[in-house]
């Protein structure tokens, strides 16, 4: 199989979105009520700023 990799490659990108994907899934199984905020989830995935305005589209056009 040509496109396969071997497996002591890894994608560092895939990682460390499985890692936050773990670090949500910890928080929410602690977390007191449904959902977890809106704020709760940027501090977890350690977001500093909003990349595209309120409002705007899926990829920032309006």
């Amino acid at each position: 199989m040509g496109g396969m990799r071997s497996g002591g490659v890894q994608d560092a990108v895939a990682l460390a979105e499985i890692e936050l994907c773990g670090e949500l899934m910890i928080v929410a199984s602690t977390a007191a009520g449904e959902r977890l905020s809106f704020a709760v989830i940027d501090e977890v995935l350690r977001v500093r700023e909003a990349r595209v305005p309120v409002g705007a589209g899926c990829w920032g056009e309006e």
